[in-house]
């Protein structure tokens, strides 16, 4: 069981602050030093994380810098970067290289559904992560979830020594018949497992709300919408951790401001969280979170959270930093590669129709 974190905010780095194409190495330093002397330790990476860049940020800004006892690092065994048992343990290996760590505090088999759980089942990647745990290369095995409450549960079951599962929560998504956030969490309970929490403001959605929406949270005071949608998943029981995606400084300082000395939601802000819901729900906005999974399969290089981003952003009058055209959806050949791959089970094909028709 993982005794040593600090807080409840975690520094996800699929976000990162990015320049010239690159990650920005100074201010992503800059970040990392001011959440731990906030008094943060829990970073979260994987390979495939913006591009491949992610771990070799986390090295540059972290790992080289900071002494090894001062943070917990968690990376994640991902889809595609494996063919079969023989593959395992050279990709994490090549992962602690490109990290500049000698072992993980956390590796997370990433991203388990039913179809990917088989094949990591045949491939033995669960098996050979608790042999490199006996070594020492890893101190936790967990696992990283996207799919109904059933098939974590026989996850769980298959493999009763995962100690971390990490699973999509979020207001919005608590009671989704898609995502099954409340009941994932659930099956986490019932087997007694530290939960850690992704996607808390949903790609940055419940962050950048419609007006009708922000207005019942101006209408509580200065905190930020983001404050709302991670306090809400930091205050359920059994939750170890909340990862946030954090892209810039200011990010960085907002969270730090309500999470250093983090309360739960009061009765007041629970329903007011409960009436944004059911605006967000009435607005039908498109629930993409930006993970980019759909866009590293494209056979057409489509930006396709960036669409989905203008989209929203021009159906609901939102602020949008996407500088995409939407005539860019058309180029689209059905080939249906994003949609085996995103998360969110979005009907992307339909959606990118949409998209060029507008």
């Amino acid at each position: 069981m993982l005794t040593n974190i600090k807080g409840k905010l975690g520094f996800g780095c699929m976000r990162l602050p990015m320049k010239d194409g690159d990650v920005d190495y100074e201010q992503t330093s800059a970040m990392v030093d001011a959440f731990l002397e906030a008094g943060f330790n829990y970073f979260d990476t994987a390979h495939g994380y913006i591009g491949g860049k992610s771990e070799v940020a986390v090295k540059k800004c972290l790992t080289d810098r900071h002494p090894r006892e001062s943070y917990i690092l968690v990376d994640k065994l991902s889809p595609g970067t494996f063919q079969g048992e023989e593959t395992v343990r050279p990709m994490i290996e090549e992962e602690l290289t490109l990290c500049g760590v000698d072992y993980f505090d956390v590796l997370l088999m990433h991203c388990q559904n039913a179809d990917l759980f088989k094949q990591y089942k045949a491939a033995k990647a669960y098996e050979t992560a608790f042999a490199m745990k006996e070594e020492g290369k890893i101190r936790h095995v967990g696992i990283s979830f996207h799919d109904k409450a059933a098939v974590l549960d026989q996850i769980i079951t298959e493999y009763p020594e995962l100690e971390v599962i990490q699973i999509q929560f979020n207001y919005l998504d608590y009671e989704d018949g898609g995502v099954e956030a409340r009941k994932c969490y659930e099956v986490c309970r019932k087997h007694g497992k530290q939960i850690v929490i992704m996607e808390p403001v949903k790609g940055g959605s419940l962050a950048n709300l419609p007006a009708a929406a922000k207005a019942v949270f101006d209408g509580l005071g200065s905190a930020s919408p983001a404050s709302y949608a991670i306090r809400f998943a930091a205050g359920f029981e059994g939750v170890v951790n909340v990862l946030s995606g954090m892209s810039n400084m200011e990010q960085m300082l907002d969270n730090i401001s309500y999470m250093k000395d983090f309360k739960p939601l009061d009765e007041t802000e629970r329903t007011a969280v409960d009436k944004v819901t059911g605006i967000l729900k009435s607005a039908d906005l498109i629930r993409c979170t930006a993970c980019r999974y759909c866009v590293a399969g494209c056979p057409c290089e489509i930006p396709i959270p960036e669409i989905f981003t203008r989209m929203n952003a021009e159906q609901y009058d939102l602020p949008c930093e996407a500088e995409v055209e939407l005539s860019k959806a058309g180029d689209c050949v059905g080939c249906g590669a994003c949609e085996e791959t995103c998360p969110q089970k979005l009907p992307i094909r339909e959606l990118l129709g949409k998209a060029a028709a507008l």
